[in-house]
């Protein structure tokens, strides 16, 4: 019952950020002249229409995505009111619309939950004594003269390793998807309306590791991340597995793993895990690698880096900065779906744990309801929201990618013609559409069936 109430919820996600990017294409379709014969939520049998003007606004049997058809889209038609019977600029904005529609969606949605919960301030919140961070001598700004030693609690962090930061969750990414070397960072924070600056070298740390992470927590042993082409990565273990029992002694928490590792830190000699898989056990020989690194410079993950944790929870704002953070949270999840896109195109992070479909989509949707209803039902909903925002931009960044098919693809056509003042033929560009529509059909195959394997298996 509970996956059926997630796939419903999962529709409606899917069909509220549907209809508005689609509705991006429709407002500014419609103001620039441009006839829409229909505009539909869905593909198949039509369910439900009802026509208002010269469109068509119809319901289809299949909830999988959406169009805005507009006259002589795909044809060389110069008709009145034809697509392709306006300027480039006209069409550019048009077809620009839909992604941006869903920018502003994510926008809204944030404005909802900064509105409610406040925002995620980079604020410092812990330091381990006598750690880099605390040795660091760093420099006003402004003033060369004024110095000060050591990052304290209460600092707001302004920029990390050349990246300007707005939120705190822009620091929890970036350890994420950078894995941390061995070279000196800059780290920048605000402290008493002074910002200073300063080269901290990180402490390198030789260890042996298995590559995971876990909140050493009173909950049970969940992995949270797995290390792309680590040793648990190689074995098959997944984010969101659970450790119980390690060499034969029982793992009933994160705080036991982490007590557990103090009295039995790795040595490179094998140990024996039981990992439970959506509720089966399996039996793991794991053989820890040697490695020097800093993996991250947060405190509480015990790893070696700086030795510093961040805020993870939410300050309440006035109306200027709700809007203010509201954009920084839209900014914050377009960067890191581009981000995080290029680390999959460099193999830098995998495809097969790291990218998902509906399937998996409906699955992370799920855990997120049954996760966060022990909390009430306004944080059921503000999950939802935040998931919504998620899938909004990452959406229009998708979209907005140069290739067939895509309204990126569109637009790139659309600057080519400015460029050079002159259209590209219309039949030779719908081949290339065309081909871009069966490389992303059989793609859709590929991700369904890693949605599969990943969510059932």
């Amino acid at each position: 019952m509970n996956t059926v109430v997630s796939i419903i919820i999962g529709i409606l996600l899917f069909s509220t950020i549907i209809i508005f990017h689609e509705l991006g294409h429709l407002i500014v379709a419609k103001k620039n002249g441009i006839k829409v014969p229909e505009f539909m939520l869905g593909m198949g049998p039509k369910l439900f229409s009802f026509k208002k003007g010269e469109t068509v606004y119809s319901l289809r049997l299949f909830l999988i995505g959406g169009a805005c058809q507009m006259l002589g889209e795909d044809t060389d038609s110069k008709e009145e009111g034809s697509f392709n019977s306006k300027g480039p600029w006209a069409r550019f904005a048009t077809i620009f619309a839909g992604p941006f529609f869903n920018f502003i969606l994510a926008f809204i949605f944030s404005a909802i939950i900064i509105a409610i919960l406040g925002f995620d301030e980079p604020a410092v919140t812990d330091i381990k004594a006598d750690s880099p961070v605390t040795t660091t001598v760093y420099t006003n700004v402004d003033d060369p003269n004024d110095q000060v030693t050591g990052v304290q609690v209460g600092d707001i962090v302004t920029k990390y390793d050349g990246m300007s930061v707005t939120l705190s969750r822009e620091l929890l990414y970036y350890f994420v998807l950078n894995q941390m070397g061995l070279d000196p960072i800059e780290i920048e924070f605000e402290r008493d309306g002074k910002v200073y600056r300063g080269t901290v070298q990180p402490t390198v740390f030789k260890k042996y590791t298995i590559g995971f992470s876990y909140n050493a927590d009173e909950n049970e042993c969940k992995i949270g991340e797995v290390t792309d082409g680590g040793v648990l990565d190689k074995l098959g273990v997944r984010a969101g597995d659970v450790i119980v029992k390690v060499d034969g002694t029982d793992i009933p928490s994160g705080k036991a793993m982490n007590e557990y590792l103090k009295e039995h830190p790795l040595d490179g000699s094998v140990i024996e895990m039981v990992i439970t898989h959506k509720g089966n056990a399996y039996t793991y020989q794991v053989q820890p690698v040697y490695s020097e690194s800093c993996v991250s410079p947060r405190y509480y993950d015990n790893s070696m880096g700086f030795f510093f944790d961040h805020n993870s929870s939410r300050v309440k704002g006035n109306p200027l900065q709700i809007l203010k953070y509201s954009l920084y949270e839209v900014k914050f999840q377009i960067s890191t779906t581009i981000k995080a896109l290029g680390k999959l195109v460099t193999g830098q992070i995998s495809l097969k744990n790291n990218v998902g479909g509906p399937v998996r989509i409906v699955s992370e949707l799920d855990n997120t309801i049954q996760e966060s209803k022990e909390d009430g039902i306004l944080y059921v909903i503000l999950n939802l929201l935040n998931f919504a925002i998620l899938l909004s931009a990452n959406l229009g960044v998708m979209n907005l990618l140069p290739l067939p098919a895509l309204d990126g693809g569109r637009l790139i056509f659309i600057i080519i013609e400015l460029i050079f003042r002159k259209p590209i033929p219309k039949e030779k560009e719908g081949i290339v559409h065309a081909i871009g529509l069966v490389f992303f059909l059989v793609l859709m195959v590929l991700v369904l069936f890693n949605d599969i394997r990943y969510v059932f298996f």
